[in-house]
Formats: C-alpha cells, structure tokens, sequence
C-alpha cells in the first residue's frame, strides 16, 4: 500500500501543464525511435543493394524491428484517437 500512497502523492504534486509536456517528452521520444529504426533499415537495406558487405540476416532483422516499432506506434495512435473520440462524445 505504501508504493500506490506514494505514486497517488506524487500524482497529485504533477501540474496539469508538467503533465503535457512530460506526455509530449515521451511521445517525442518514441516516434524519434522509430524514425531512427526506419532509418537505420532503409540504410542496411541500401547497403546490401549495392552489395556492400553486410549479412542478409542483419539487413532482415533489422527491417523486422523497424516495422514492428511502426506497426506499435500505429496502434497506440489508434487507441488515442478512439479515446479522444470517446471523450468527445462524452455529455457534460
């Protein structure tokens, strides 16, 4: 019960506007991942092309990584977009 009093304390210490920008922080983080995924894949993906020496089992890996990353990012975008709505249709 204490570890929940604490997370409930330090809820209630976050202004609304620390809130915002620790989301938007953390949101930010994450789609600069994925783009640095997407990058990266494009990148091996270009080399092996060329013929660069690169091993075909990096050049898939890594392309795997990247669309799971993309696909995730996907779905959480999904899911706020349908709580957005939910709360739009909400009547006060």
């Amino acid at each position: 019960m204490q570890a929940g009093q604490a997370v409930k304390r330090q809820a209630e210490t976050i202004s609304s506007g620390e809130a915002q920008e620790s989301f938007k922080a953390l949101l930010g983080n994450a789609l600069s991942e994925v783009n640095t995924l997407q990058n990266e894949s494009s990148q091996k993906t270009e080399a092996l092309a060329l013929g660069k020496p690169i091993e075909l089992h990096d050049v898939m890996i890594t392309g795997q990584k990247a669309s799971v990353s993309l696909q995730a990012t996907i779905e959480i975008r999904n899911k706020m977009v349908e709580a957005y709505q939910e709360i739009m249709r909400m009547q006060v």
